[in-house]
């Protein structure tokens, strides 16, 4: 399946009728092209993603998928076609490892047989061997298995678009670097148009093609992901000098 591209059409987002969580932001993402968006917490990335699978909607603008705007799609229909992956993977605690990953397809009526060869495609996608861990319980794994086997439940349905709101955020260092470099991997052979929410500056250069500042629910920097470390804009110096911090002698 092709990829579709993302568009943010001057939308807002309020709270309590006055206070803007988002304020007008503008934004393309191009079919099967990666985006990060970086910024302090509370600036709005997470609402920003939200809007791209009609889970939350603009106080003002449009969001459109492909060439449609959200509010004009079947709901269902279009949560089917974007993956969404979160950072505690949202696993049914009760279910093996093969009906989590499939568990789309399961809700969507289609048979067993198809249902299990696909969570076979996708659990090997996502670097786990079906054999080994078919029938096996989110309980029964480690952290960065959990959030393999999440990243291949958002691929089962062979989605457009992949929503991941800081996926790898509870791992640890070691296993968030061997997760970026499988996803990294993965992407490139699966041709998805990506947003990706992170804090993590480093994450977002290597994944993603382009990265967006958000600051108070703005758009303060769009840059290509190979510009930002040299940038002169002052939000992201000073995001990258808060990453990058020169130990006194």
């Amino acid at each position: 399946m092709a990829a579709v591209g993302v568009e943010f059409a001057k939308v807002s987002y309020t709270l309590a009728g006055s206070h803007f969580l988002l304020r007008d932001i503008s934004l393309r993402l191009e079919a099967g092209t990666t985006t990060a968006l970086l910024g302090r917490s509370g600036s709005g990335k997470t609402t920003l993603l939200r809007m791209v699978n009609g889970l939350v909607t603009p106080t003002s603008g449009e969001v459109h998928v492909g060439d449609r705007p959200v509010g004009v799609y079947d709901v269902v229909a279009l949560r089917r076609s974007i993956g969404y992956v979160i950072q505690e993977t949202g696993l049914f605690p009760h279910m093996t490892v093969e009906r989590n990953a499939g568990m789309a397809l399961e809700l969507a009526g289609r048979s067993r047989v198809e249902t299990s060869k696909r969570a076979e495609e996708v659990l090997s996608l996502a670097g786990l061997d079906f054999a080994q861990f078919r029938e096996r319980y989110p309980w029964q794994l480690s952290g960065g298995q959990r959030q393999r086997v999440g990243l291949a439940r958002s691929l089962a349905m062979d989605p457009d678009i992949l929503l991941m709101d800081e996926p790898f955020g509870a791992l640890d260092p070691l296993t968030r670097a061997e997760m970026q470099t499988m996803l990294r991997e993965l992407l490139q052979r699966v041709g998805k148009t990506v947003l990706l929410v992170t804090h993590d500056l480093d994450e977002a250069l290597y994944l993603a093609q382009r990265v967006v500042f958000l600051a108070e629910g703005k758009v303060v920097a769009d840059l290509p992901a190979g510009e930002v470390l040299a940038s002169e804009n002052p939000h992201v110096k000073d995001y990258v000098s808060a990453v990058y911090r020169v130990v006194p002698a």
